[in-house]
């Protein structure tokens, strides 16, 4: 806006806190006009109607409108109003961004065509050592922690890994595949 807009602006509000209804009704529209715009381009993604955020401001401007310094620009106000509304709707709404599933949908991964199957897990666990078998199939086949592992062969949690890491590079060096 310019200086002259914004002179005008000040113009309608001190007529208006003075009394002149036309004055405060075409203060209101430019205004409702300069918060819309402003609330557009801060809200990003949906989750908040710039709507009610207009609406809030006018109220918060008519309740307050006597706290306005006539002496002062009337635009830094309507938009600390404004902005301070803005921030009540988002807390309101909280850190819950609610995004259609369509719109990112392409952006998930397929899921994977090619299984393995038991017979294949059998096949892999069959060449190696027998300690090793155990603590691989109990990790990485069915999922235990270390630290189950260990109890549940009479291990330490150290030994664990060490058959775990040698089973594992037993199975690189057979099948020819890095290990993540």
């Amino acid at each position: 806006m310019s200086v002259r807009d914004e002179d005008e602006l000040a113009g309608l509000l001190r007529a208006a806190i003075a009394g002149d209804e036309k004055a405060y009704a075409a203060f209101l529209g430019r205004t409702a006009a300069i918060v819309r715009g402003f609330v557009r381009r801060k809200i990003v993604r949906g989750g908040v109607d710039p709507e009610d955020i207009v609406q809030e401001t006018l109220l918060a401007i008519h309740l307050k409108r006597h706290t306005w310094r006539q002496d002062a620009s009337v635009l830094p106000w309507i938009y600390a109003i404004a902005r301070f509304k803005l921030i009540d709707a988002f807390r309101r709404r909280g850190r819950v961004v609610e995004v259609e599933i369509d719109d990112i949908a392409e952006s998930y991964a397929q899921p994977e065509t090619e299984t393995v199957s038991d017979r294949d897990i059998d096949r892999v666990l069959d060449g190696l050592a027998p300690g090793q078998r155990s603590v691989v199939a109990a990790i990485s086949v069915d999922g235990h922690s270390i630290g189950e592992t260990a109890v549940k062969l009479n291990m330490t949690e150290t030994a664990v890994r060490v058959a775990l890491h040698r089973g594992l590079q037993s199975i690189v060096r057979k099948f020819g595949r890095s290990v993540t």
